[in-house]
Order: structure tokens, then C-alpha cells, then sequence
């Protein structure tokens, strides 16, 4: 499992930037922050060290009473973090150097997680896609669209065989359900960190749909010692 650093933030879209050399990068923009930590899990009581991270403003008429207790009532999950009820709330396990570095209520800085120029993993979830065919699935190149083909042009062909074994083979690729499903993606880069707006500029894509939840920590499979580039 990976423990490295890391934070939740959300996708905000794509852009480009311009480097002093000139170049230009292609580079996903992911808001994360401001994340405040409003719990702790610990190891005496429930098994395991993590950081419990809540971030965004939720509206009070969607807040419900059981939900407004866990942060107002003398026994609430969140009391000691002293802060209204948040839109997102997530945990994320983490070694013991991460954990003692906060204290409930602190503030994450993105500069003091992540340093420009160094390798993350983003995780989130695909679009969704519905039930597709096998073309878009598994980029089949389907049937010819003339010389005789007759209503098969996006079919996936023979399944099977008649004699032998006389059934359709496991794990034959399919139409089906695609996308909507948790992707990490390794080693991407991270561009500029604009600390001030909790914005962080990754080289690349990155799961997900505008909008959605991310998971970005330092790279799990990076080669080398952690470094800025």
C-alpha cells in the first residue's frame, strides 16, 4: 500500500504553460486545499495510522443534525477540529513521519508536501461510459463497410468454435459496461505549485472528469532518491 505523502484535490481542467526556456506544457490543474485535518485514526484504536482530511464548504440546509453533531457535540467525531461541517471528507493512510506532522485543525501547504519537479501518482474515477460496444471497449476495427457486409459493420465477430471445445472461451473481449472505475496513474510530473490559490500543475492527464476527486502522493515506483528537477 502506498504511504507516501499526499493529498485529495479536485480536477479542475486542462490548460497549458509556458516555461522559461520557452516550451510549453500540457499540464491538469487540480485544486487542493484549502484542506483542513479534522481527525486522526491511531494504531491503539483503530488498527492503523491516518490523516482524516475535510475540504469545501457544505450548506448548512444540506447538512444534516447527525452529521452537524459529529463537529458541534461534546462527543462528535470532529469536536476537537473546531470548524463547520466540510463538503468532502476522506482519510488517507500514511507512515508515521506524515502523521506526526499534524496536529487536528492544521491547514495542509501544498509546498511543504510536494516540490516542483518531482514524480506523483493521481487516482481518481474514469468518466463513465455506459454500456458500449465493442469498438469504442476495445477499439475493434469492426467490418468492412461494403463488398457484401450486411448489418455486422460494429459486430466483434466469432466468439467460439463449433466442435471443439464447442463453448465460448473465457474472458473473450466483450461489449459492456466501460469506465466509472478507480485508474492510478504513475510517475507524472509535478509542473508549479501556486500555493496561494492551493492550485497544483501536473504535467499530463489524470483520471477523472472536471470536477472530480483526485488523490495526488508522491510516486510509489520512482527510481532514485526523492529530488526536485
Amino acid at each position: 500500500m502506498n504511504t507516501s505523502p499526499g493529498v485529495y484535490g479536485r480536477k479542475v481542467g486542462n490548460t497549458q504553460i509556458f516555461t522559461d526556456d520557452g516550451n510549453v506544457k500540457r499540464v491538469t490543474v487540480i485544486e487542493a486545499g484549502p484542506i483542513t485535518v479534522i481527525g486522526k485514526r491511531t494504531k491503539e484504536r483503530d488498527g492503523y495510522n491516518a490523516l482524516i482530511f475535510g475540504f469545501g464548504e457544505r450548506k448548512e440546509k444540506h447538512t444534516t443534525k447527525p452529521l452537524a453533531g459529529q463537529y458541534a457535540a461534546e462527543k462528535g467525531l470532529f469536536k476537537e477540529a473546531n470548524t463547520k461541517a466540510k463538503r468532502t471528507v476522506k482519510e488517507l493512510r500514511c507512515d508515521d513521519e506524515f502523521y506526526g506532522k499534524f496536529e487536528i485543525g492544521a491547514v495542509l501547504k501544498l509546498e511543504e508536501i510536494f516540490k516542483e519537479g518531482e514524480l506523483i501518482d493521481a487516482q481518481g474515477l474514469t468518466r463513465g461510459r455506459g454500456f458500449t460496444g465493442v469498438m469504442k471497449r476495445w477499439g475493434f476495427s469492426g467490418f468492412p463497410a461494403t463488398h457484401g457486409t450486411h448489418e455486422y459493420r460494429r459486430h466483434g465477430g466469432s466468439i467460439g468454435t463449433n466442435m471443439t471445445p464447442g463453448r465460448t472461451l473465457p474472458n473473450v473481449k466483450m461489449g459492456g459496461q466501460y469506465g466509472n472505475e478507480t485508474v492510478s496513474t504513475l510517475n507524472l510530473k509535478v509542473v508549479k505549485i501556486i500555493a496561494d490559490k492551493h492550485l497544483l500543475l501536473i504535467e499530463g492527464g489524470t483520471p477523472g472528469s472536471k470536477g472530480g476527486l483526485v488523490l495526488i502522493r508522491q510516486a510509489v515506483k520512482k527510481k532514485g532518491k526523492r529530488k526536485a528537477i
